[in-house]
């Protein structure tokens, strides 16, 4: 089974994570990611086949705190 790992850039939507764009080339995906104004993540993952195997958050930005801690 072929084995293959990619960057992803994903953001919070309400309570659900939603993936927005995924990239072979960590720059590209980085680049996309700094351009987002929410809650966003920068994941590293690797798949074999179609199921994702392993997962990383490299970087986590945005609102990190519950809209309670103000």
């Amino acid at each position: 089974m072929a084995r293959w790992e990619q960057f992803e850039v994903w953001t919070q939507t309400g309570d659900k994570w939603e993936m927005l764009a995924s990239f072979h080339d960590f720059e590209l995906a980085s680049a996309m990611a700094r351009t987002r104004s929410n809650k966003m993540r920068l994941v590293h993952a690797v798949y074999e086949g179609r199921k994702m195997i392993e997962q990383d958050i490299l970087a986590e930005l945005g609102a990190t705190r519950s809209e309670k801690d103000g």
